[in-house]
């Protein structure tokens, strides 16, 4: 964080400064700013959350001792350390994310950029932060920090020398995008999809769409709307933008794209197409799976490109990305028996897209199979989504469907009903079955997905996987 002094951050969060007895209201701090006790270091800032399951004001003497010099608290507590008390711990990281943010863009050359969307939006933000790290020192969320939390906790990274800062912004309801985006303003708002992840919190799709709208109204005046024209959703958004009197650019393989793919192909080493930018034709060879991909790195090459990155450069560096990122579409195991562990999220869209990458990068005498977990947050869709991931499974020709869990039994019976007989597809009660069911029947030659909702937990039976066949 940009140096400050007590008595300014008491100011900007309208708090009360309790000092601790070698501080005056000058004395500065400038270090990293985290809810989290256990990451705290010499000159950190700990900001006491009450929490679902515990409260950090327990933690404040641990945070102590780890080296945080100030702690933002609901309430003092009896610890020798500088506290500032305020009425809502997380109100008050967000006021001072937003403090911060303004002074470092009004006293530098700082271009934020917002990226939201049903699906995608992890892998953009760092393929967007690969190709900006070579221009300048750029700050991007730490995994999936895209919450009321984790926004302000990235937006708080920024230094006087931060030339670019990438921002993801989830959504837990309509006005959560506006409450996060307004804190910092994007130059750059963009779009990537409007799927039925979470539709059952939103109250439907339609409701999804307007929720991901904010971040264009969100924009700062003057900015750029980078939408996914191929998402007739999302290419709505244009008179959104208009209406703010924003530029826009428009990706995907729709010919009416500025920035547009073609020619897509998905191997087992990576994906491949050709884009085509400002009257170019330049090979993008990534070496993420799934030919969704190609529409996150659309977005990460037209955002730069509204940056003043060359399209031919973004796509050299795209090139290096080995991972998304972990439990994203992640290669595991060996030659022999290839795990592909992608179970951090899942909704309807991205169940699909994963299945048809399987299908697609498996070859002649190779098999494919899929280990599914449930979908969550689809509320009244959800059984109607299960039925038809069940029956994109079987027609798609996955050879072995290992379904897990009993909120994914749906599933199962989908692929049964569609003709998925004789063992081809079975149901496991839990990740232990499924583990011991997998040790005996995987072999030479098979190409394993293994996809659910975070909250089933699937990533880990991933991760037990690929360490059996590395």
């Amino acid at each position: 964080m940009i140096a400050l002094t007590l008595a300014e951050i008491a100011a900007v969060l309208d708090g009360e400064l309790r000092l601790a007895a070698d501080d005056t209201p000058e004395t500065v701090v400038d270090g990293v700013v985290d809810t989290d006790s256990r990451v705290m270091e010499p000159g950190a800032i700990f900001v006491a959350k009450p929490g679902e399951v515990t409260d950090g004001h327990r933690f404040v003497g641990n945070a102590v001792d780890a080296g945080a010099v100030l702690a933002i608290v609901e309430h003092p507590v009896d610890v020798e350390v500088s506290q500032i008390v305020v009425a809502d711990a997380v109100a008050a990281l967000a006021d001072l994310a937003r403090a911060v943010v303004a002074r470092v863009r009004a006293e530098g050359e700082l271009r934020i950029v917002g990226i939201t969307g049903s699906n995608g939006k992890t892998t953009t933000k760092n393929f967007l932060a690969r190709i900006l790290q070579d221009e300048g020192e750029t700050v991007a969320p730490i995994k999936s920090y895209n919450n009321e939390v984790g926004a302000p906790l990235t937006m708080l990274r920024v230094t006087s020398s931060t030339r670019y800062l990438v921002s993801e912004f989830g959504a837990a309801g309509v006005g959560s995008i506006a409450r996060l985006a307004g804190l910092v303003e994007p130059d750059v708002a963009v779009v990537l999809m409007v799927g039925l992840a979470h539709a059952g919190g939103f109250g439907g799709i339609e409701q999804t769409a307007r929720a991901k709208a904010e971040l264009v109204e969100s924009a700062r005046p003057g900015g750029t709307a980078v939408l996914n024209i191929d998402d007739p959703r999302v290419a709505a958004m244009r008179t959104v933008a208009d209406a703010r009197g924003l530029a826009t650019v428009g990706f995907g393989q729709n010919p009416a794209a500025e920035v547009r793919a073609s020619d897509l192909d998905v191997t087992a080493s990576g994906t491949s197409a050709i884009v085509h930018v400002s009257g170019a034709d330049l090979p993008l060879q990534l070496q993420v799976l799934g030919a969704h991909h190609i529409s996150n790195a659309l977005a990460a090459i037209a955002a730069a490109g509204v940056l003043g990155v060359a399209a031919s450069d973004a796509i050299a560096r795209l090139e290096t990305v080995e991972v998304a990122e972990r439990w994203r579409m992640q290669p595991m195991g060996n030659e022999s028996v290839r795990i592909i562990n992608d179970a951090y999220n899942a909704s309807p869209d991205s169940m699909a897209a994963a299945l048809r990458t399987l299908a697609q990068i498996t070859g002649p005498g190779e098999r494919t199979v899929a280990v599914l977990g449930a979908m969550s947050e689809l509320g009244e869709a959800a059984g109607e989504e299960h039925d038809r991931i069940g029956l994109l499974a079987v027609r798609l020709n996955i050879q072995r469907i290992v379904v897990v869990g009993p909120e994914a039994r749906r599933l199962f019976l989908s692929a049964i009903g569609e003709g998925s007989w004789d063992g081809e597809a079975v149901h496991m009660p839990d990740q232990d079955a499924a583990f011991e069911y997998l040790q005996t029947e995987l072999r030479t030659g098979d190409r394993v997905l293994v996809k659910s909702s975070n909250s089933v937990g699937l990533r880990h039976l991933g991760d037990r996987l690929g360490e059996l066949f590395s």
